[in-house]
């Protein structure tokens, strides 16, 4: 009889906690509406893919590939093509069109997950810089898209994508030594501001329409350093930016340029089932890390970049003095940013 009611019991705590993680999901609206929205994605992929299971097993590198970046695009400001653009260039050695135009392509499905969870959770985000910046980098995109990515090598693309953002990393790691204060918003956002995001978009979309990214790094760069924003507001805003110019991006290629292949597209297909879960992850993670865990994160991940291009790719006299007048030019920037006095917070400047 005692076992009997021990077996009873444990039925009865077991179905408790079933109904409690049950009613936890049903309520807890941003994992419901990300299961959601996988599940809507899954099937509009299986739907138009003609074989949808053997195109991962034939790309399945760019499948593992978007694993891990899709998950750094949504909790950092180091989009999707970061991760993507210098894998595939590098190590799967693919064509830098083929890896610029896959990055716009599958962003445009994992950071506008990402950023469809961000609005669900009610992350804080700087829109009104979102909106300029967005501007900026909307002309900033086909402008290079258009006349600059015909003009430049494949080689010299990879590494000023990377003197840009390593000029950026060495600025937050000496930064990241000193005890600093956050503004949670913008203290103020006249005229000036938004000449400062239109240009920084400008540059960002450009930057986007050589490599596949650059937009949400180069912004976040101006809200940390300059206007002193929390990186806990930066990264979202960053991400959600991200996912507008790569949106933009794609539809320029798809519909004007070309570009997205059958091969392309394969690689897309292979990622899309990933990034769809990944992205959404990371921005979910990313609320849950503090500023110095978020600033060390993207320092490594920019680190383990600048070995990877010294190690892989073939650095001509040419390639290495233009990429070395961009570190300096852009770490120049960043250092005055960093000591300019106007948007930090007022017990700071005490």
């Amino acid at each position: 009889m005692r076992a009997d009611k021990g077996v009873l019991g444990d039925t009865i705590l077991i179905l408790s906690n079933c109904n409690f993680l049950h009613a936890n999901f049903i309520l807890n609206k941003p994992l419901l509406f990300s299961f959601s929205l996988a599940v809507l994605v899954w099937s509009a992929w299986y739907g138009y893919s003609i074989h949808p299971f053997s195109i991962i097993q034939e790309n399945w590198p760019v499948t593992l590939t978007m694993v891990f970046g899709s998950f750094i695009a949504g909790a950092t400001s180091e989009g999707g093509g970061a991760v993507a653009f210098p894998v595939f260039t590098k190590v799967l050695h693919i064509a830098p069109l083929d890896a610029k135009i896959f990055s716009l392509a599958i962003q445009s499905v994992g950071m506008t997950a990402a950023t469809l969870v961000i609005i669900v959770m009610r992350v804080a985000v700087a829109w009104r810089l979102i909106l300029w910046a967005s501007l900026g980098g909307l002309f900033g995109v086909v402008f290079s898209s258009l006349l600059l990515a015909p003009m430049l090598q494949a080689a010299l693309l990879k590494m000023l994508f990377t003197a840009m953002i390593v000029s950026f990393a060495l600025t937050l790691a000496i930064l990241s030594w000193q005890e600093r204060r956050y503004n949670s918003s913008m203290p103020v956002f006249g005229q000036r501001e938004k000449a400062i995001m239109l240009l920084t978009g400008f540059i960002g979309g450009g930057m986007t329409g050589l490599v596949g990214n650059g937009i949400d790094i180069i912004c976040f760069s101006v809200m940390v350093l300059l206007f002193r924003l929390s990186e806990k507001v930066s990264t979202p805003t960053s991400v959600v930016l991200m996912a507008v110019n790569a949106l933009a991006g794609f539809a320029l290629h798809l519909f004007l340029l070309g570009g997205f292949t059958d091969q392309v597209e394969s690689y897309w297909l292979a990622a899309v089932p990933v990034v769809v879960v990944g992205a959404p992850l990371g921005a979910y993670c990313c609320t849950k890390m503090n500023n110095k865990t978020i600033a060390g994160i993207l320092i490594t991940l920019i680190a383990f970049e600048l070995i990877t291009s010294l190690l892989l790719i073939p650095l001509t006299g040419n390639i290495a003095s233009v990429s070395l007048a961009v570190f300096f030019v852009f770490s120049l920037v960043y250092y005055r940013m960093s000591r300019s006095l106007q948007y930090r917070p007022v017990s700071e400047e005490e």
